[in-house]
């Protein structure tokens, strides 16, 4: 298990494997834009003011900070937050996700190995096996670990004593969490897309680490374009770098981000091929819907779980999808941006189309 988990502190650079393998430069730089203290985090202003209010709180009775559930679609910050809060809270954190714990003896080792104070962040806590989250339970509540042991008429419980740690549990899919499990967190944030004001600061904060001179025009170019989400604005931020370096004189201004985002075909609103290819296949295929998740996964060739975690979150955010009862449907104004004509005009005589 050691290759899937990670532990660092204030006097640590993070880093990650996977399968034992180090993560490409891309990934590398990401993780060095993320803000390591609470006043370096961008935007989610009430997260951000409450959140420090129960840090100093906690580190004034001396006491680990209670369980925390952060949720909201992918790219928001979930994983710097906890990151922000082992540092805040002067205290090693220890990362893993829901899928990776396949067995008790999984959970186990982790939750014995941590020392008080510890972080212990889980991404993707809804995909957490039910038997996991029931060792779980006591963990969170009384820090202890009830553990089985032996088999058959020789088995038998041993209680472990805990030390008093802090669970910080990701999750994009918050509806997909157990009640008892979400009732075991004393602290519950829901982390929303952010506005372009902020992605701005993000940009150009990115681009004083990166190096990169950059004007208000081009990060507000670049912002306006990143889906309301920081990890997007990074990483077109490094796209358009590319452009600027090798078609340009390096500097990024306006026109340089126009252009480069134009050409890499990210539109006004951020979306992409596939967000282009998921809305017209609705459109042209099921007469804009509704149309079932399962449907439209098989008729574009991708997952339904990206679908509903990545795509569709934004989709429904800016008005351009709706789910309903019976299934998404394409709103007027995703017509509008695609330059197609709604159903009702679609299939009037006057428009002489689909007749």
């Amino acid at each position: 298990m050691a290759n899937k988990n990670k532990t660092y502190n204030d006097d640590q650079t993070e880093s990650r494997l996977v399968g034992g393998v180090a993560v490409d430069d891309d990934q590398q730089i990401e993780l060095s834009l993320r803000p390591q203290l609470l006043r370096e985090y961008i935007g989610q202003k009430k997260v951000k003011d409450n959140l420090g209010i129960f840090i100093k709180a906690a580190r004034a009775r001396g006491e680990a900070l209670d369980h925390a559930l952060l949720n909201g679609p992918p790219g928001l910050g979930k994983t710097t937050l906890a990151a922000i809060i082992a540092r805040e809270m002067d205290a090693k954190i220890k990362t893993t996700a829901g899928p990776v714990i396949e067995k008790a003896g999984d959970l186990a080792a982790l939750l014995t190995n941590l020392e008080e104070g510890d972080v212990l962040f889980i991404d993707e806590i809804h995909r957490l096996h039910p038997a996991i989250e029931e060792i779980l339970y006591p963990a969170m509540e009384d820090f202890e670990l009830d553990l089985v042991i032996g088999q058959g008429p020789s088995a038998r419980s041993v209680k472990l004593d805990l030390p008093r740690f802090t669970l910080v549990g990701a999750t994009t899919r918050p509806g997909l969490i157990t009640a008892p499990l979400r009732g075991r967190f004393g602290i519950n944030f829901h982390l929303d897309f952010y506005p372009v004001e902020d992605l701005q600061i993000i940009v150009e904060r990115s681009a004083s680490i990166l190096n990169v001179e950059i004007d208000n025009g081009g990060a507000r170019a670049i912002a306006a374009r990143s889906r309301g989400t920081p990890r997007v604005a990074n990483r077109l931020l490094r796209r358009v770098r590319d452009y600027a370096e090798v078609e340009y004189d390096g500097r990024v201004t306006t026109e340089v981000a126009t252009d480069a985002l134009n050409r890499m075909e990210v539109d006004r609103y951020g979306l992409d091929e596939v967000d282009r290819k998921l809305l017209t296949t609705i459109i042209e295929k099921f007469n804009g819907g509704p149309v079932g998740i399962g449907t439209i996964s098989a008729a574009i060739s991708e997952e339904k779980d990206a679908i509903e975690e990545i795509y569709e979150p934004y989709l429904i955010q800016i008005g351009f999808l709706n789910r309903t009862p019976r299934g998404r449907v394409v709103m007027p104004a995703a017509y509008q941006h695609l330059g197609l004509n709604p159903p009702e005009q679609r299939n009037s005589p006057q428009t002489g189309l689909f007749q």
